[in-house]
């Protein structure tokens, strides 16, 4: 069965001297790999240009039950601008790589998809780079996947938990280390990022080292709450350029 969907590229592998597979999260399949014959010629009937990391793609595709890799009919670039930013384009493999550790071949998720291509479309358009856009990407996909932490701050529930995913009250040391809580301060910090990006309020501002800090602390929430996770690296590339 031909299926018409967009969607973006995730990772490819070569495959063969001139062909590659790709894994593309699409609006309508969810995640899919494909095998794209000839792409790696230099005549290519796909150009190599169009499987960079979250390539937004139109795409025809075949779509068989029972096979884990299928074939791309068509297919061809949604937009014509390319990112030229070091800075943006660091975002976008951040963003490329979180994607890419946690989501598995399954149901689609459109509104995860509609809300990856609106970030997209942002890093596009804005001339000036949000330097909170990662943090606000961690916690919108964490959202989204079902995971997402949970903003209940108050005075007596001053501390995250990371295992528990929410805001839990004082404890003594040894329980704080056991039940990985985020001390008092940089859960504040936490808050006011939750609170900025489930209410649709604007981002608040903080040096790097406090930005940092935070994209690592949700990082440490992503490896507890999705098991294969891995080895995450691209963050770190990121606090260099944005610092």
């Amino acid at each position: 069965m031909l299926v018409k969907t967009q969607g973006l590229v995730l990772h490819t592998t070569p495959y063969s001297e001139s062909s590659a597979i790709a894994k593309v999260f699409t609006e309508r399949l969810g995640v899919r790999s494909y095998i794209l014959k000839g792409v790696r010629r230099s005549h290519g009937h796909h150009k190599q240009g169009l499987l960079r990391p979250l390539s937004w793609l139109d795409m025809v595709v075949y779509d068989t039950t029972g096979t884990t890799l299928n074939h791309v009919k068509e297919i061809s670039p949604v937009s014509s601008r390319t990112i030229c930013d070091e800075a943006k384009k660091a975002v976008v493999f951040f963003m490329d790589e979180l994607l890419y550790r946690t989501l598995r071949e399954n149901e689609p998720m459109e509104e995860l998809f509609r809300y990856v291509t609106r970030q997209l479309e942002r890093l596009e358009d804005e001339t000036v780079l949000d330097v909170s856009m990662p943090i606000e990407f961690l916690i919108g996909t964490s959202k989204l996947l079902g995971i997402g932490p949970l903003d209940n701050h108050s005075i007596h529930e001053p501390f995250f938990s990371l295992t528990d995913g929410r805001y839990v009250g004082g404890v003594n040391e040894a329980e704080r280390s056991m039940n990985n809580l985020v001390e008092e301060q940089r859960s504040l910090v936490l808050h006011n990022y939750l609170e900025a990006v489930y209410g649709g309020g604007t981002m608040p501002i903080h040096p790097a080292a406090t930005r940092n800090a935070i994209v690592n602390l949700l990082i440490d929430y992503y490896h507890i709450h999705v098991t294969y996770f891995g080895d995450f690296k691209s963050h770190e590339i990121l606090h260099t350029v944005l610092s």
